[in-house]
């Protein structure tokens, strides 16, 4: 079954009113919020909240969709459910309070979209919602370096990426993996994020002035549900492409790379064994963990994150969960 949803249905959650750091939110003054003081920290609070909208619409359903006995059929410790409720209530005060942040700037929030989410049990959702989390704590990662205007807002996003970070590692205990599998999370760049995003969207009545990159499939391995063991390297990993969506001619003879984007945005080069035209596969390297970002490309090295998402990207990125 894959999870489709227009509406949130909040009903069903616990009520909002008994965690404190919702009310705590909303008893906050107008004058304690954050200012919006130019365009790029208008961009970098509009792309948060709607991968904010897409993660409340994600654990909500989480939520609804299951219950606390089929969890604990599942594996999950006593709690579990009632803590994804409790995780959607966060990003319900993450979503309400960006909307307020750029309402009292001026500016009009983003909407949610609809969406689709493709699991149909409990292990399946937190698997996927590792991987949404992953990429929504890249993107404020990646947001971090360009709000430079006020430090206050630079504080807002941080002391949500690292909620964010803390539901993460919940939700990978749950299932047996390393709540901590590296020393470092990996930052990615708003038009990265923007695009993984889209693989769950049906529609939206308002979207963002970010580019469509032609998509990138990962086409495995799978790793087992737990990540454990973690994918070691050398690992052949599959990815498939159509070119005729790239947006720049390309030699069929030309050899094409893999930009694998991990930790602290170190990004390794590898150069891609081509299985017909539309797959490419590439070996697992040294030190690579965690969640990885894979984007096909005809450079060979020398290009740094924003570079590659400006001018280098032939399709992608693809997130790969190694550990």
């Amino acid at each position: 079954m894959i999870f489709s949803t227009a509406a949130l249905a909040l009903g069903l959650l616990p009520l909002a009113s008994s965690h404190p750091l919702e009310k705590r939110s909303h008893d906050q003054p107008q004058n304690a919020l954050p200012p919006i003081n130019s365009v790029v920290d208008e961009n970098v609070a509009q792309l948060a909240l709607y991968l904010e909208h897409l993660e409340l619409n994600l654990y909500t359903g989480g939520f609804n969709n299951f219950t606390d006995e089929q969890y604990t059929a599942a594996g999950f410790p006593p709690g579990f459910r009632e803590n994804v409720g409790v995780i959607a209530q966060h990003e319900q005060v993450h979503s309400d309070t960006l909307s307020a942040i750029l309402t009292a700037a001026g500016r009009t929030p983003v909407p949610p979209c609809v969406y689709k989410f493709p699991y149909n049990d409990p292990v399946s959702f937190v698997d996927l919602a590792n991987q949404i989390t992953s990429t929504g704590i890249g993107a404020y990662l990646g947001g971090a370096s360009l709000l430079t205007d006020d430090p206050a807002l630079l504080t807002a996003a941080s002391s949500i990426v690292t909620v964010e970070a803390r539901h993460d590692a919940y939700l990978r205990a749950g299932v047996g993996a390393s709540p901590f599998p590296t020393s470092f999370d990996t930052a990615i760049t708003a038009a990265y994020a923007y695009n993984i995003a889209q693989l769950f969207i049906v529609s939206c009545p308002q979207q963002l002035p970010i580019p469509i990159l032609p998509r990138l499939n990962f086409l495995g391995p799978t790793p087992p549900p737990n990540l454990q063991p973690p994918t070691p390297a050398g690992t052949l990993l599959n990815f498939g492409f159509d070119p005729s969506t790239f947006l720049v001619g390309v030699d069929p003879n030309a050899p094409l790379y893999i930009a694998l984007i991990n930790q602290v945005t170190n990004i390794t080069f590898i150069e891609a064994t081509k299985v017909g035209n539309k797959q490419v596969t590439v070996p697992v390297p040294e030190g690579a963990g965690n969640a990885a970002f894979a984007v096909l490309t005809t450079f060979s090295g020398g290009l740094n994150e924003t570079q590659l998402t400006e001018f280098g990207t032939l399709a992608g990125p693809a997130e790969v969960v190694l550990s």
